[in-house]
């Protein structure tokens, strides 16, 4: 089994694509928005000369975070009042566009800072991977749908470029990835929470079928890559060492780390649900009938998220961008001929710190 010399996924797309086109992360983000409004009510807050401390882990570029930003606060000052400092850190790995980030939360006309003269945006450029804030800073967390991707990509994947179709070696090699990363990711979140502190944590996840709903957007996208090998758009060899670095994960993958005595590094879970995502674009078109917004939607979707990724497969910079445009291109004809939903399945937990968390030892190569 062949090991994937890139360690890293890619950012999402920059210029703003992804802030325009990921309409699915923020739908799944939205029905988490009530447990995020509780979680706020009834987190422990720090000292009253201390400002609140809110952590956005995965933020991209900003869009999607303004609405649960927006609620936490909201929930904060019925608890805290109009003048005490909340301070909303937003972090993401260091190449993401966060020149898009600034201009959303300086410009958008639905900031979270619009007439909060006391809420402080900061941003920091790291992997969740690591530590990114002291220890017991962080009163609020949240994280939606930026953990389903791994610190590495642990192997390749024949004949396709998702983890859960892979089989043998390389699906027991993401298994092993995803359990790892998930155990780091929330050994280094409970070091960062005060005790009482709060996190939300929403992520994509499969039925008890194990199916994703992204089934044909990603069979499309995988016959696209075939024929831009063979087109020589890309080579066999590019072609090979495509491979997302996203891993959606089971329930029981998720509750497995609390297993013992329901917690682990002093955070328990105090709520879970998994909700049926229906596909926005394809109630649309369901509406109106137009077939080319339909997959004009879908493809953009793909490129502005997962396209990235793929590319970084790629040496050269200006091939990179000719590949997006080639395979974007591409996929919509492809999906033209098989025009169905994306009905996606989203998972929602709510985990709450309990007494002191135990530092996890640092980890090499790792990063979100």
């Amino acid at each position: 089994m062949s090991t994937v010399p890139v360690l890293t996924h890619g950012v999402m797309e920059a210029g703003g694509s992804y802030n325009l086109h990921a309409k699915v992360p923020a739908g799944g983000g939205d029905l988490a928005l009530p447990y995020l409004g509780k979680a706020a009510q009834s987190c422990t807050l720090p000292p009253e000369d201390f400002p609140v401390v809110i952590a956005d882990y995965g933020s991209s570029q900003g869009k999607n975070s303004l609405a649960p930003m927006r609620a936490a606060i909201r929930c904060l000052r019925m608890r805290v009042g109009s003048e005490r400092a909340v301070i909303v850190s937003h972090v993401d790995q260091h190449a993401n566009d966060f020149n898009t980030l600034f201009e959303v939360l300086h410009n958008h006309p639905e900031r979270y800072t619009l007439n909060d003269p006391h809420v402080f945006p900061f941003a920091i450029g790291r992997s969740f991977y690591e530590s990114v804030f002291p220890r017991e800073q962080v009163n609020l967390g949240w994280c939606s749908y930026a953990a389903v991707w791994l610190s590495r990509i642990p192997a390749l994947i024949p004949g396709h470029f998702i983890s859960h179709v892979s089989t043998g070696e390389a699906r027991a090699a993401f298994a092993r990835q995803a359990a790892d990363d998930w155990k780091l990711f929330l050994s280094l979140r409970a070091a960062e929470l005060r005790d009482g502190g709060r996190l939300v944590v929403v992520l994509p996840g499969l039925n008890d079928a194990g199916v994703t709903g992204f089934e044909p957007l990603f069979d499309c996208a995988n016959t696209v890559l075939e024929k831009l090998a063979h087109e020589h758009v890309i080579t066999v060899d590019e072609r090979k060492q495509m491979v997302l670095g996203a891993y959606p994960r089971r329930r029981a993958q998720l509750f497995e780390p609390f297993n013992a005595d329901g917690q682990f590094q002093s955070l328990s879970v105090e709520h879970y649900e998994l909700f049926d995502l229906p596909d926005a674009a394809w109630a649309d078109y369901q509406l109106d009938g137009n077939a080319e917004a339909f997959v004009r939607r879908h493809a953009a979707f793909f490129r502005a998220i997962f396209v990235p990724s793929l590319a970084s497969a790629i040496s050269d910079s200006s091939r990179r961008q000719a590949f997006a445009e080639n395979l974007e291109q591409e996929l919509k004809q492809c999906l033209s001929g098989v025009r169905t939903p994306l009905h996606s399945f989203v998972q929602v937990m709510v985990l709450a710190k309990r007494g002191p968390a135990v530092t996890p030892s640092p980890r090499s190569n790792t990063q979100k």
